[in-house]
């Protein structure tokens, strides 16, 4: 099957075409491990009671993936329908990543009559000119009417909070950078020294945007407006600095990621309760994922007893599944059946597609190349795989294709920040990895010099896959 199958035509939903246009709320939040909610992961020691409700009334998906297992290329793929190798995301610090015109969920929603809002992390980029001039290129310039965050992640200066296209106060001041005792150089309360803008605090950046994203939600629901809301919420946690509030400190039993982790939980729920304070929950589709993988070693497994892969191998980056599967839950009072699990094959580029079969729109020949519409996975009516191939680029640059069960890995090493980053073959070593993930899901089983044939077959389908 054709990644691409009918995306280029009409897309018909579903859906009962008299039902109105619902809300959607798409929240993702920031390096959060399969193995972290409770709903994924019996065993996990991080208390995780507001996405497990939506585990309970919706569907949780168990095969989602990112299209890249780094926050930019997670979000490229996103917001736009694209494999994130079909540009060069590195261009970021100073470039806008998406381009003027480019069909991203967020116009092919307005486009369908949505109040369309963004609160939280970009990382796509601005033209930037100065941080006293405007910053062309993000979200109010590729189809949302508000926006309220910040650049990047709250480990890379400069910090400030932009609202629209402009910073609320320029990073005029300095602050040095921050370390943790008894972690990597990249965990704990980490960031990065650089600009920051005066009063702002890294601590609040987090309780800020849930304010905002409810500020969303509240002031829609007063508005006499008919059109339905679109709020991408896209949290920074629990991506480090790690900073959990004091209620949350020593909560958890995974230190304080857990503790953080917690944190996150709890704004999420607090979005939740916006949406039951102003009757907005059961005409809202509510999805649910993170970005990437964790940065969690297998060190901190044995110290602490927590696996935040969930049985996956590899972390943050790797090509390997830790990388980029990711927990996906839909919620869809009425459409969405309650307490549901999914197998189906799923990338955040399937997004496009699959508003637009929710919306019945049309979405043009150029439009959403790598999209899916996975409107009948998530209405319980797909009785076949969707998407039956996914291709990605890992952090290191290793390049990955999957068909069916079948994952090919063209190198060896995790291609990301596990160790080995990448193995030179010897001269009886295999030039790179294939796996069965039907019954090794956890990579254990090289299968790549036995069987030749499926590793040409998969290369070629690569390759097709790159060319389009």
């Amino acid at each position: 099957m054709c990644v691409c199958t009918c995306i280029a035509f009409a897309l018909i939903s579903t859906a009962n075409a008299a039902d109105p246009l619902p809300n959607i709320v798409f929240v993702m939040v920031d390096d959060m491990g399969y193995g972290d909610p409770g709903c994924y992961n019996p065993n996990s020691k991080i208390p995780t009671p507001n996405i497990d409700s939506l585990a309970e009334s919706g569907m949780r998906f168990t095969d989602a993936h990112a299209p890249g297992p780094l926050c930019h290329m997670s979000r490229y793929g996103l917001l736009t329908g694209r494999y994130p190798f079909r540009t060069d995301v590195r261009r970021w610090p100073k470039h806008a990543l998406l381009e003027p015109g480019q069909v991203t969920i967020a116009s092919l929603l307005k486009g369908q009559g949505y109040r369309t809002a963004m609160v939280g992390k970009w990382h796509l980029g601005f033209n930037e000119n100065g941080y006293d001039q405007p910053l062309p290129g993000g979200p109010v310039d590729v189809g949302f009417d508000s926006y309220f965050g910040i650049r990047a992640s709250t480990d890379i200066p400069p910090y400030f909070y932009i609202a629209g296209n402009r910073a609320v106060a320029a990073p005029t001041d300095k602050i040095d950078d921050r370390n943790s005792e008894g972690w990597t150089r990249i965990q704990g309360e980490f960031w990065r020294a650089g600009g920051i803008a005066p009063g702002l605090e890294l601590k609040d950046v987090l309780p800020r945007f849930t304010d905002e994203a409810v500020d969303v939600i509240s002031t829609h629901a007063k508005s006499d407006r008919n059109e339905p809301l679109f709020l991408y919420l896209a949290y920074p946690a629990p991506h480090t600095p790690w900073l959990p509030s004091s209620e949350f400190q020593g909560k958890s039993g995974a230190d304080m990621y857990g503790d953080f982790a917690m944190m996150v939980d709890a704004m999420i729920g607090k979005v939740l309760n916006a949406l039951a304070e102003n009757q907005m929950t059961q005409e809202t589709l509510v999805i649910f994922t993170s970005d990437n993988g964790p940065v969690w070693y297998e060190q901190d497994v044995e110290r602490f007893g927590h696996d935040s892969s969930g049985g996956l191998r590899g972390m943050k980056a790797d090509a390997w599944e830790c990388g980029h599967r990711m927990p996906f839950i839909a919620k869809w009072p009425g459409h969405v059946p309650a307490n549901a699990v999914s197998g189906q094959l799923l990338c955040f580029t399937d997004m496009l597609a699959t508003f637009a079969a929710i919306t019945d729109a049309e979405l043009s020949p150029k439009a959403g190349p790598d999209s899916v519409n996975q409107l009948p996975a998530f209405l319980g009516e797909a009785n076949a795989p969707l998407r039956s191939t996914l291709a990605m680029r890992s952090g290191g640059g290793m390049m990955t294709v999957r068909q069916g069960s079948w994952k090919l890995i063209e190198g060896l090493g995790s291609g990301g920040f596990s160790n080995p980053k990448r193995v030179k073959p010897g001269p009886n070593d295999p030039q790179g990895q294939l796996y069965n993930l039907a019954d090794d899901v956890g990579e254990t089983n090289n299968l790549y010099d036995q069987k030749p044939e499926l590793v040409k077959e998969l290369k070629a389908e690569l390759s097709r896959i790159q060319d389009k």
